[in-house]
């Protein structure tokens, strides 16, 4: 058993490596994990080098609102500590931000980034200075600030972890180096400053760390959740394009196979019909005895079988022929004003002879206020002769065949003709409606046809913009349903009144 599972597991494994989808998933699959496995952060190159970029980008866009801001404090900050003191600091900042700025371009201005470690830990010694200074400052200001310049203290550490946090999120290790200086002063205010307002300082700028810092938390998963839903998104649309690329491939070929199925049509057209000419000839000359009596009365009935034969031959080539121009958008309609009723009745004067040859009955009933239609003459009858003839074919001896035509509800006509044969089930319809398709009653019955004529009535009938329904239960008979829009109905155009003057 072992052995069994062993070779399965193998044939398994040379069935996806064969198809050529599974290989290039497996490979994407191996090759991910490979870079997962080789990085610091656990994610794959690529992304390690987006969030890198990311964070040049989040410095360099907000570079000039920090000189600003900082300018602004050193402003405010002179309420408490002398114009030196806060120049001094000011300096120091700017030449932080000032590095920070100059490290990010460098970056970005690369095609491709490279030693990603050392950038990181460029890039969070950097945010650990640019934090340091202004831990500086709050140190300063927590030793001689007033009361009203403990509240300014706490907007400053807000304000500063607030831009370390959110600015340095996509680098987790630049986060906690920037605010690192930060939580040194807290822990340093209620030493230097003594009293329970500055513990309770202290207290809450140390909240203020502790939710920034889960913050930068989540921004970092949303980043990296964004940035999975981009790669997500790439790989959907190469798969777009390939499969758009296939299908056009095999659209192309499609096309191909179709050109040369037509021309084959028409070339094997051609070759049958001249000798089929000649048979169905020399035999309508045998069957008839033009040049004298047979010597033997099976001569006569094999004429006639060899006519017969030669007859459903040609009416099979028209068929294919009918049915290839149909599907290749070929089939020209030749439209013109008729009157439905008068093609029904001439086509159930032409099938009657078959009918009453099987005892069957046709009964016609046309609504008499229908006005013409705008089609095409022949294609009409061929609709008409390929439903009555199925219909004639399947129904038993002695069956009945009722035709109707008139008003849809949405002002266009119908043809509907529904026998008493032993029906269909409703899983062959599909099969029925197939070119060259048979139920297993036509099978069984051994009746003689190509099964292309319920084929050809639909794309006639979709070529008139019409509507086709085939409705059949076993044991119930078969109804074949089709409609012609109300856009083909010629409404007649009322009286055109004159001028009794002008008629004189």
């Amino acid at each position: 058993m072992t052995e069994t599972a062993g070779n399965s597991d193998r044939q398994e494994g040379e069935r996806a490596l064969g198809d050529p989808k599974r290989r290039r998933r497996v490979a994407q699959d191996v090759r991910a994990a490979r870079e997962k496995l080789t990085s610091s952060a656990g994610l794959e190159r690529a992304f390690e080098t987006e969030l890198v970029r990311l964070f040049a980008q989040y410095r360099v866009g907000a570079a000039i609102p920090l000189y600003v801001l900082a300018a602004a404090i050193a402003g405010a900050a002179t309420t408490w500590l002398p114009m030196r003191v806060t120049a001094v600091w000011l300096v120091l900042v700017l030449c932080a931000m000032s590095l920070m700025l100059v490290l990010a371009q460098r970056l970005i201005s690369q095609a491709e980034t490279r030693g990603l470690d050392v950038w990181r830990r460029v890039f969070a010694m950097g945010e650990m200075l640019h934090g340091a200074s202004w831990a500086y400052l709050i140190q300063l200001l927590v030793q001689n600030a007033t009361d009203d310049g403990r509240i300014f203290v706490l907007f400053c550490a807000v304000m500063v972890t607030a831009v370390v946090a959110t600015l340095s999120a996509t680098i987790p290790a630049a986060v906690y180096c920037g605010l690192a200086p930060l939580l040194l002063v807290t822990l340093i205010v209620p030493l230097t400053a003594g009293g329970s307002q500055a513990l309770m300082l202290a207290l809450m700028i140390g909240s203020a760390l502790i939710f920034f810092v889960l913050l930068a938390r989540h921004l970092y998963g949303s980043a990296v959740a964004t940035l999975l839903s981009r790669a997500e998104k790439d790989a959907l649309f190469v798969e777009l394009e390939q499969a758009k690329a296939n299908s056009d491939e095999a659209r192309r070929r499609a096309e191909e196979a179709n050109l040369a199925k037509s021309r084959f049509l028409a070339t094997m057209s051609h070759e049958l019909r001249t000798p089929l000419n000649a048979i169905l000839g020399f035999s309508e000359v045998m069957k008839g005895e033009i040049f004298g009596p047979h010597a033997s009365d099976s001569y006569r009935e094999y004429s006639a079988d060899i006519h017969a034969s030669g007859q459903h031959l040609l009416n099979l080539i028209n068929e294919i022929l009918d049915l290839s121009r149909i599907e290749a958008g070929r089939y020209e309609l030749n439209e013109e004003a008729l009157a439905l009723g008068h093609v029904i009745d001439d086509c159930t004067h032409m099938m009657n002879l078959r009918a009453r040859a099987k005892g069957q009955t046709i009964k016609v009933t046309v609504d008499e206020t229908l006005p013409q239609i705008w089609a095409d003459e022949r294609a009409v009858r061929q609709i008409v002769l390929n439903i009555l003839s199925n219909a004639i074919k399947f129904t038993p001896p002695g069956g009945e065949i009722q035709v109707k035509a008139g008003w849809t509800s949405s002002g266009g006509q119908y043809l509907a003709v529904k026998d008493t044969g032993p029906g269909i089930p409703e899983e062959e319809i599909p099969i029925v409606m197939s070119s060259f398709g048979r139920g297993t009653w036509a099978i069984k019955t051994a009746e003689q046809g190509s099964g292309l004529g319920l084929p050809i009535v639909k794309g006639l009938v979709d070529l008139h913009k019409g509507g086709f329904q085939l409705r059949s239960r076993p044991r119930e008979g078969t109804e074949v349903i089709v409609t012609f829009p109300a856009s083909r109905v010629m409404n007649a155009l009322p009286a055109v009144a004159q001028d009794k003057r002008s008629a004189a």
